[in-house]
């Protein structure tokens, strides 16, 4: 058995401190002035898929705020998300599709902890047509066990979080540029399922945050507008501003083999 399979999702401690995810949201909306500072957009469409068992109303705050900095911002229009049920991918790829045709741009997908597997999907699916994927919280590696929701997303799917072909589907890793979100103190993902290989077009964000506030949290608000800011085919790791450097975690000299290896 590899490391992977023996990584151990988030303690009873981390779950139960996720309610701080109300104080997040409570300290995003004291700040929103602050962030109207953020860098603006070009207009480009983005697509936000939520996490399992939530919906658009769960991305309400993070699709506002991408809009007033001038993103084309849209929902996944599919009601809750119970997991990749039958029609889930078909619907998804036809969005990607028409937001692709009309606007006649590529489409930036963010994916919020299970939502940000489907993004990792569609990029690779349809690499003509997305511009950047942006996962939040997301457990895009290691074992499907390292979560404290593997249970319920069997129950409301009706899928085993333990198919290594539907895994396999839904983690492929994009061809666009690619920014994986995550935090330390996740209480739901194993933090170190969150990390992705670094590489010319890949990266890894991290946060203080919880996963239930992770998309409406103001540093991740922040990073998200800075990411689709980027000038399509000018893609540059994120850098904060000396001005904010304090409010993200340093970044730990870790290689990425230690990070495999020590899945926990």
């Amino acid at each position: 058995m590899n490391a992977s399979q023996t990584l151990a999702p988030p303690s009873r401690l981390l779950q139960w401190i996720e309610w701080r995810a109300l104080g997040e949201v409570a300290g995003t909306l004291l700040t929103w002035p602050l962030l109207a500072r953020a860098p603006r957009g070009d207009g480009h469409p983005v697509l936000v898929l939520p996490g399992l068992m939530t919906s658009d109303r769960s991305t309400v705050l993070l699709r506002t705020f991408l809009r007033q900095r001038g993103y084309d911002a849209h929902g996944w229009g599919q009601g809750n998300n119970f997991g990749p049920r039958e029609g889930v991918s078909e619907a998804m790829l036809a969005q990607l599709d028409r937001l692709h045709a009309s606007s006649g741009r590529k489409v930036s997908v963010i994916g919020w902890s299970l939502g940000g597997l489907y993004a990792r999907m569609l990029a690779a699916q349809r690499p003509e047509a997305v511009r950047s994927v942006i996962t939040l919280g997301s457990p895009i590696g290691g074992h499907p066990h390292a979560t404290n929701a593997w249970r319920l997303y069997e129950f409301v799917s009706g899928k085993s979080a333990a198919d290594t072909q539907e895994w396999a589907t839904y983690s492929a890793t994009p061809s666009a540029p690619t920014t994986s979100i995550w935090s330390r103190t996740d209480g739901i993902v194993a933090w170190r399922n969150s990390v992705q290989a670094p590489g010319k077009q890949a990266e890894n964000i991290e946060v203080y945050a919880s996963h239930m506030g992770i998309g409406a949290n103001a540093t991740v608000l922040y990073a998200l507008a800075d990411r689709l800011a980027q000038p399509e085919g000018g893609w540059r790791p994120f850098e904060p501003p000396s001005a904010l450097q304090a409010v993200y975690p340093p970044k730990k000299v870790e290689s990425q083999s230690t990070v495999l290896q020590g899945r926990a």
